[in-house]
């Protein structure tokens, strides 16, 4: 079942590789003749790559960024940059200077191809008026250690920057867009997706100015003059492409799984909450369905999409697809029926070159025999090291996509 899983998980993520959606997208759009292509996000490269195949020299000119890592080498006609994630860093600010310069000099004559994936919030970055690349970078850690949910994170990143929150497309005018996005952010939100550099914001400042305030961020007189700078509400010259997203990847998950001859369901696509609390919730849900009394001998798969938050209180390594996978280990503890893959799409989870974890009954006996408490090690959010010591890693290498974590359980009715 463990390679099943596995095997489910790639198979899946094929459907939902970036070079696919985008030359579907470009197959039903028409562009102008020139072209200036844009790219932010993890999956920026290989985005970049499929329109550079399809569009070839209508492409006049253009720059990418995307995570350390992340570029497979150069491309025609577009400079690549690589920059830091989940913080930005001093190449973000580079790469997006570059950008906002080739697109500066764009006119109505002319398409700006923009290609957003996830990642795109932290590698598009200049701050606002008065504020630092070191403030941005305070407060998006305070926000992630504090727990903040994606829409949280998004609201107040959009109200500290030059680019973000539908400001890049008022600077690419009159210049029109035409953005082909893969979607991590649950509900295809487009303002939230990557911060919304080309969407309308329909968030306020005054909400942006809440959400500090509930995480406890001291408010300066340059962060608080910042957030009052109202976000663009309409934009008339952006039009968009939701090429790939977690419904699809479920769906795809779905389908490999009943290859296999695994009946499967679905789960949820909005899977979201505590990474701790919801691996439990996850391995529970998974024990009354394979150990239903009268369900029958059968071979069952349960899917699960969305993105979960890890609410950080110790010091050790890990990401939230290895912290659900860790929490839901100790629920399984003992059962001898049942697997559970808990990954990022991206195959990097959190600060880690780990995609996630995959555990079954012996996972969490197996920490224990190393010598090590895996509930000591849960709290001390060092999911990493517990889920190496018992062998329990899921590793794929970068995938050049990014649509949000996908968890599946195997199991087969007793």
């Amino acid at each position: 079942m463990r390679r099943d899983a596995a095997e489910i998980f790639r198979e899946a993520l094929f459907e939902m590789l970036p070079d696919r959606a985008v030359k579907r997208s470009l197959s039903r759009v028409r562009l102008k003749d020139e072209i200036i292509l844009i790219g932010i996000g993890k999956a920026s490269w290989i985005m970049a790559k499929a329109a550079s195949e399809e569009l070839k020299e209508r492409i006049v000119s253009g720059a990418i960024v995307t995570k350390y890592g992340h570029s497979q080498g150069p491309l025609p006609g577009i400079e690549i940059y690589e920059a830091g994630h989940p913080l930005p860093d001093s190449n973000t600010l580079k790469a997006t200077e570059r950008i906002l310069e080739i697109t500066r000099k764009a006119g109505e004559a002319q398409t700006i191809l923009f290609l957003v994936s996830g990642g795109g919030s932290a590698l598009f970055e200049k701050p606002a008026e008065g504020l630092s690349l070191q403030s941005i970078s305070d407060i998006t850690s305070a926000l992630l250690f504090g727990g903040a949910d994606i829409s949280e994170l998004n609201t107040a990143r959009k109200h500290l920057s030059l680019v973000k929150g539908g400001r890049f497309a008022i600077h690419c005018k009159p210049a029109e867009i035409f953005q082909i996005t893969l979607s991590d952010v649950l509900g295809d939100k487009l303002d939230m997706i990557a911060s919304g550099p080309a969407a309308p914001d329909p968030s306020s400042s005054q909400e942006a100015l809440s959400i500090l305030t509930k995480y406890g961020i001291p408010l300066s007189a340059n962060l608080e003059s910042a957030l009052r700078s109202e976000t663009p509400k309409s934009l008339d010259n952006v039009s968009f492409e939701i090429a790939g997203n977690i419904a699809g990847l479920c769906r795809a998950a779905k389908k490999a799984a009943e290859k296999r001859g695994y009946i499967s369901k679905i789960v949820t696509e909005s899977l979201e909450g505590e990474a701790r609390l919801t691996g439990a919730a996850v391995a529970e849900h998974a024990k009354g369905e394979m150990n239903r009394p009268g369900s029958g001998k059968a071979k069952r798969c349960l899917i699960w999409g969305g993105e979960t938050t890890v609410k950080v209180k110790g010091s050790g390594n890990g990401g939230r697809s290895q912290e659900l996978a860790l929490a839901a280990a100790e629920k399984l503890s003992g059962s001898e029926n049942i697997v559970i893959l808990s990954a990022g799409s991206d195959g990097t989870d959190g600060p880690t070159d780990a995609a996630g974890g995959i555990v079954d009954g012996l996972t969490w006996e197996k920490i224990s025999a190393a010598g090590r408490e895996p509930m000591e090690m849960l709290e001390d959010n060092d999911s990493y090291n517990a889920l190496s010591i018992s062998g329990s890693l899921f590793k794929t290498g970068p995938t050049g996509t990014n649509v949000n974590d996908l968890v599946i359980a195997l199991g087969e009715n007793l």
